[in-house]
């Protein structure tokens, strides 16, 4: 699933092609994606300015002139991909020729700059859904999200103090969405590995010095794979169809049996399952 870098790649991707440009129609081509789409969606699409373009956690927001914010949801295998009609030699930066829609091409919106943008979902594990803008914050999918990991609001104090009541392990303790907001497993292991803690210590077992340390971490991989534009293992791909190239910086996920990239540290990389997902650490550099 993309986590947050992924997803603020593809918002900033849709940013210049979106904000301040009107929906001059709306294709919902089916009734549903995970949950059913709200009622007259392409209609109250159609016709409307888009003021701006946010994210909060996994989630991009899309506040339009109606007062009202379309939430998207990638899932699993959901990708928003911008094209040109034909015969136009460039949209900006982007040189797609606009296709004709697929069988997993589920919404289309096509702009008034002569953008279209496709939500493309094959396992359907994606959501969109719209909602008073003054209530987004409110809504069943954000209301109980945790502070963003490069927002002012997540520091050293806020860490420490989250994770000393934590009984579960430091890796699955950062994974909860309550805790901190678009964390997802990937990120979670390079940071774990940049800051030598081990994925199998107790969250409350993490001292303080280490919760102080492990703040900066957090924002410097998060940025870092923003810059290059997410990771691409298998659905993902940025706004213009091209790949992330983070996953070529791993230095722990999908790395099991390669040596620690650490200088002189000479262990292997372990792979093990916590909570259903796979953990990939050093055992010998990782405490």
């Amino acid at each position: 699933m993309p986590e947050l870098p992924e997803v603020e790649t593809v918002r900033r991707g849709l940013e210049p092609v979106m904000t301040g440009h009107v929906i001059t129609h709306a294709d919902v081509r089916r009734p549903d994606l995970r949950w059913p789409f709200p009622e007259r969606m392409a209609e109250r699409l159609t016709g409307q300015q888009v003021l701006q373009l946010r994210r909060r956690s996994k989630y991009i927001l899309v506040d339009l002139a109606s007062r009202e914010t379309l939430i998207i949801h990638l899932g699993m295998s959901g990708r928003m991909l911008i094209s040109r009609p034909e015969g136009q030699q460039t949209l900006g930066e982007f040189h797609h020729t606009m296709p004709v829609p697929e069988k997993h091409d589920h919404v289309v919106l096509d702009m008034d700059n002569g953008a279209r943008i496709t939500f493309n979902d094959a396992r359907r594990f994606g959501a969109m859904d719209l909602c008073a803008t003054d209530a987004v914050e409110d809504h069943k999918l954000l209301r109980d999200i945790g502070p963003e990991p490069l927002g002012n609001s997540f520091d050293a104090a806020y860490l420490a103090a989250a994770l000393k009541t934590r009984n579960a392990p430091i890796k699955t303790t950062l994974l909860d969405q309550k805790l901190v907001a678009g964390l997802g497993n990937i990120y979670v292991c390079e940071v774990l590995w940049r800051a030598k803690v081990s994925p199998l210590r107790l969250a409350k077992d993490v001292s303080v010095r280490k919760s102080i340390e492990l703040v900066p971490v957090i924002r410097d991989v998060l940025t870092e794979a923003i810059e290059s534009g997410g990771s691409s293992l298998k659905d993902y791909k940025q706004t213009d169809g091209e790949l992330g190239y983070f996953q070529h910086s791993f230095a722990a996920y999908g790395r099991a049996g390669e040596a620690c990239k650490t200088p002189d540290c000479k262990g292997i990389v372990k792979r093990i399952v916590q909570a259903g997902r796979s953990t990939f650490y050093c055992p010998k550099c990782q405490t």
